[in-house]
């Protein structure tokens, strides 16, 4: 179980070649919008990567809701997000016993949730209202303004409770070179192209299926299924519908179709899409469960030839293989010692989780087994330092 609650501090990161820094962003204990003061903010905590041995968390800095932060490649500065209505995002230069402010910015809507660097722009996800801000950067790392380019999107999806309209969830990088936003409100992945001044919508990359409510894409390998040539394979979550979806993606036109759909808890056979023969029905890939229980996958990653899933609900890690051709077959669960597994990062030979309820870092070998866990309120991120 995890240990006590750490005091706020701020201390000397420990650097060695077998240890290495961790940014924690968190949520309110008390749920978003509530005033700050029990606990949350950013932290930083040492990972031993020999043993899986966390040091000591340590609050660095006291935010109301700094629920995702990416470090720049060189180290030097961090930035945050202000996960509220107002929608703001923070700049912080890294120091050694802390974190020097370099200012803030709009967000360009409301609830920011994911930040993407793209040298000197960062890319804004705001889940609120769905828009994608685009933040220009000065060299030190300080935003160059404070109103980021902001381009919206408009359309809903059938749960009424949920894509009730745009939801932009996650920026991503094509291997066209294209900015991706995925859109949990309107079944989407939006396209974008850069320019000199910033983004231009470049209309939709791919459409999943109505209610799949995605959430996270990462990119694999080459695919092997028959398309062209330098073609690529995308891994994505349907936080709505608890699957993974394997997409076929083609760098010459960044677009992307479903190829296989797996459940995320792999409790039912996965299938390709379209192929001769393919009669079953969505509903053949989804389990009765209780609303508070529902599998609802968030993020994923790779971990040598395995994709690793985070399970809400469960509250486990789903593993599955990746084939030769790149589709997936089910391994299985890992559980988890806390619950709300919100975001995790593969650091080495570790699996290190952000738990939000009630708040821990957690990390497990690649057998599932518990190295280390330490208390973090409402934990809801991990960033490496590289």
């Amino acid at each position: 179980m995890p240990c006590p609650a750490p005091p706020a501090a701020e201390g000397h990161a420990v650097e060695s070649p077998t240890v290495t820094t961790l940014w924690i962003g968190s949520y309110p204990p008390a749920g978003i919008g509530t005033p700050p003061g029990r606990g949350e903010g950013i932290f930083r905590v040492d990972l031993d990567l020999a043993t899986g041995a966390l040091g000591e968390p340590r609050r660095v800095l006291e935010a109301p809701a700094p629920s995702f932060v990416v470090r720049r490649p060189d180290g030097e500065v961090l930035y945050a997000t202000d996960e509220s209505e107002a929608g703001r995002v923070a700049a912080f230069r890294v120091h050694d016993d802390g974190l020097e402010p370099l200012g803030t910015a709009s967000s360009g809507g409301t609830y920011p949730c994911h930040l993407l660097l793209d040298g000197d722009r960062l890319y804004v996800a705001n889940y609120g209202d769905g828009a994608l801000g685009v933040l220009t950067l000065a060299p030190s790392g300080a935003f160059a303004s404070d109103e980021p380019q902001v381009l919206p999107h408009a359309g809903t999806g059938p749960d009424d409770d949920r894509q009730q309209g745009p939801h932009a969830h996650f920026v991503a990088l094509a291997p066209g070179g294209s900015v991706l936003v995925v859109d949990l409100g309107t079944d989407e992945v939006r396209r974008h192209t850069r320019t000199a001044d910033g983004l231009e919508a470049a209309g939709i990359a791919a459409t999943l299926p109505p209610g799949t409510g995605p959430r996270h894409l990462v990119f694999g390998g080459p695919s092997a299924l028959g398309a062209s040539p330098g073609a690529s394979l995308a891994y994505l979550t349907g936080e709505l519908d608890s699957t993974v979806h394997v997409l076929s993606w083609d760098p010459a036109t960044d677009t992307g179709e479903v190829i296989q759909t797996l459940p995320a808890l792999g409790t039912a056979a996965g299938r390709r899409s379209g192929g001769p023969g393919d009669t079953a029905d969505e509903s053949d890939l989804r389990a009765e469960w209780a609303d508070d229980d529902a599998p609802s996958p968030s993020h994923l990653a790779f971990d040598g030839r395995e994709l690793v899933v985070g399970v809400r609900g469960p509250d486990v890690l789903s593993r599955f293989v990746v084939g030769d051709d790149g589709l997936l077959t089910h391994r299985g669960v890992q559980p988890l010692p806390a619950r709300t597994p919100r975001h995790f990062a593969v650091v080495g030979d570790w699996t290190v989780v952000a738990e939000q309820v009630p708040g821990a870092i957690t990390v497990l070998d690649r057998r599932g087994a518990v190295a280390s866990s330490y208390a973090v309120p409402s934990a809801a991120c991990v960033a490496p330092a590289v």
